[in-house]
């Protein structure tokens, strides 16, 4: 059985963009013996539908900072669905963000992050201040990977957001990591460490066995276990999920499903402007509000 913690926490009202306030809580929690931490948003009033919320590659759980508003992409999301009757969970993977106490980004791995995704739904199901009944999941790239695989393995899920999410993963991480890396990588020793270099010139170290899920995950197989609710997002501007992986995930998938395109690039052209990734929002809220039983 999948083990959580919860341990004491803080309470704060976050700031009102013309709705009723919400309330914020950070959580800590536990999967496979080690401490994770997240934040939980909740509206305030009866418990809400709940969206846990999963980060990609080398992030944490706010996620890219928005340049115009500095705010995480995920830390906006949370409140945007606060503000549509929504509560969220987003979570730092362990060795990402504030989950480093007992373990390292360098001994990440997908099953490692989809065992924290799955403890974390475990959770929810507990707490009497959200809707543990309506659960649902919003993955961003790596994050939507790794929930491909979370839908795929739970059978409690209310709906699945991919947002750019990881379908080829040889593809996407061949062109972070350069081919060279993942050939090095993939013929690594599990515990074996490699140093990358990624496009905007950052380093990270990854085992082989980071190396090994990029062989043997398949999230497209992982989705076609799947029979709820999807919802996937194309970038037709993205460079990192090609367009076609998304058109992929729609063909894997038998149930409820919508593709949502749009002329953005993998970051939902924050950079420029958020009504992009406001819309996005909007429609995946729109879509889990449309599907609920």
């Amino acid at each position: 059985m999948r083990s959580f913690f919860l341990a004491a926490s803080v309470a704060a009202a976050l700031p009102s963009l013309g709705h009723a306030q919400s309330i914020e809580e950070d959580v800590t929690l536990q999967a496979e013996g080690q401490e994770f931490v997240g934040t939980l948003v909740r509206p305030s009033g009866d418990p809400a539908p709940v969206v846990l919320l999963l980060h990609g590659f080398t992030g944490s759980r706010d996620e890219l900072t928005i340049p115009s508003t500095e705010q995480g992409i995920f830390a906006h999301t949370a409140i945007r669905l606060a503000e549509s009757g929504f509560a969220s969970l987003r979570i730092d993977f362990r060795g990402s963000g504030e989950s480093t106490a007992d373990f390292s980004y360098e001994e990440t791995t997908f099953d490692g992050q989809i065992a924290d995704a799955l403890a974390a739904i475990d959770h929810l199901k507990t707490r009497d201040d959200v809707d543990g009944g309506d659960v649902h999941v919003i993955g961003w790239s790596q994050g939507g990977l790794v929930a491909s695989a979370v839908a795929g393995r739970s059978d409690t899920l209310d709906g699945v957001a991919l947002w750019q999410a990881v379908g080829d993963a040889d593809a996407t991480y061949g062109g972070l990591l350069s081919a060279e890396t993942l050939a090095k990588g993939k013929a690594a020793a599990a515990n074996e460490t490699i140093i990358a270099s990624l496009p905007w010139g950052a380093e990270v170290s990854l085992n082989g066995a980071f190396f090994d899920g990029i062989e043997t995950l398949d999230p497209l197989a992982e989705v076609a276990a799947y029979s709820g609710p999807l919802f996937v997002t194309q970038g037709k501007l993205d460079t990192t999920v090609m367009p076609a992986v998304s058109e992929a995930f729609i063909a894997a998938h038998d149930g409820p499903e919508q593709l949502w395109s749009a002329e953005m690039d993998h970051v939902f052209n924050v950079f420029g402007e958020t009504e992009t990734l406001d819309a996005m929002i909007g429609a995946t809220v729109a879509f889990f509000e449309t599907n609920a039983d």
